[in-house]
C-alpha cells in the first residue's frame, strides 16, 4: 500500500511542480519527477529542520524537491 500511496504522491507533485516552473512533462516522467523529488525534497528539507507530515504535507515537501531537480536539470543543460 506504501508503493501505491508514493506513486500516487510522486504523481500530484510531479503535475503541481512542472505546472509551477513550466515544465511540459508526460505522465510517467512526472511521476518519477515527483517520487524522487519526494526523496531530494525530504533529505534537504530535513537539514532544516522542516518535515512533511500526512498527505499534504508529503506532497508540498515533494513539489518543492521536484522543483529543485527541475531547476538543476535547467542550469546543467545551459
Amino acid at each position: 500500500m506504501g508503493i501505491i500511496i508514493g506513486i500516487i504522491i510522486g504523481g500530484i507533485a510531479g503535475w503541481i511542480a512542472g505546472k509551477i516552473m513550466n515544465a511540459h512533462l508526460k505522465m510517467i516522467p512526472s511521476i518519477l519527477l515527483g517520487v524522487i523529488g519526494g526523496a531530494v525534497g525530504s533529505y534537504l528539507l530535513g537539514f532544516i529542520g522542516i518535515e512533511g507530515s500526512g498527505f499534504i504535507g508529503n506532497v508540498i515537501v515533494a513539489v518543492i524537491g521536484a522543483c529543485i531537480l527541475i531547476a538543476v536539470g535547467r542550469f546543467i543543460s545551459k
